[in-house]
């Protein structure tokens, strides 16, 4: 049965959404078959990987004015896009009974079909991000290592709290992924030892270090792999998403 994680920050630039395409990307790789969600109404994942508009996205999935029809963006790697339409889901569902549960059911479905589920959630703490507590089995924290991409991170643990209290019992901080690491800079070097301190095990040894090929891949709608899998970008993911099988698959 697959796995179903949410990368979750409600901060936005910490690199969620390069970890969502390159995690997928990698784990394809190493012989996984992986779907990705855009849950982000900018729908930045759906145009990293050049998806066309689909006639069913994310929001007309939860609108249920469709099912969830995947679009493989390469071998092994399906996506289901988002649109900016999505913004609205929050007061279009206001009335709608157990609306937290909503992407739970969309996905179950598609647990036999999949080693790994990735949810890719809008830097927000509303609806949509509830709705991708409510589904997953573990959440990724990217962070960035700086000073203040730290701040919030104790408001981000009380939600998951109240989620796991109230909505999903299961559910619990899985990793934490360091992004845009810089070993030269003191400050980085600070900040993922407060990282550290503040997660311990949960922080992933592989850091992403800052590297312009995986701010160039977007751009040419491609996942790193596929744009320079010689870059130190690729070389981080795979060895990230070594990382994830091993602990997945020892948890």
């Amino acid at each position: 049965m697959g796995l179903i994680i949410s990368l979750l920050n409600h901060k936005g630039g910490v690199g969620k959404t390069t970890c969502a395409v390159n995690i997928g990307a990698g784990l394809v790789e190493l012989g996984k078959k992986v779907l990705l969600i855009d849950l982000d109404p900018q729908a930045n994942l759906s145009l990293s990987l050049g998806l066309p508009r689909l006639q069913v996205t994310m929001y007309e999935a939860m609108r249920g004015e469709g099912e969830i029809a995947p679009y493989t963006a390469k071998p092994g790697l399906d996506v289901v896009g988002s649109v900016l339409d999505l913004s609205g889901i929050e007061m279009e569902l206001l009335n709608e009974a157990g609306r937290e549960y909503i992407l739970k059911e969309l996905l179950e479905p598609f647990r036999e079909r999949y080693d790994y589920i990735f949810i890719d959630c809008p830097p927000s703490l509303g609806l949509l991000t509830l709705n991708a507590l409510t589904a997953s089995d573990t959440i990724y924290i990217p962070l960035q290592t700086q000073f203040l991409a730290m701040q919030g991170l104790a408001k981000i643990k009380q939600v998951i709290q109240k989620v796991k209290l109230r909505l999903n019992k299961k559910l619990d901080i899985g990793g934490v992924i360091a992004t845009m690491y810089d070993s030269r800079k003191v400050l980085n070097r600070d900040v993922v030892e407060t990282i550290r301190k503040f997660f311990g095990e949960l922080l992933f040894n592989t850091f992403i270090r800052d590297n312009v090929t995986l701010a160039e891949a977007p751009s040419h709608r491609k996942d790193i792999f596929a744009y320079d899998r010689n870059s130190a970008g690729a070389d981080d993911y795979l060895a990230l998403c070594k990382e994830i099988i091993k602990r997945t698959e020892e948890a």
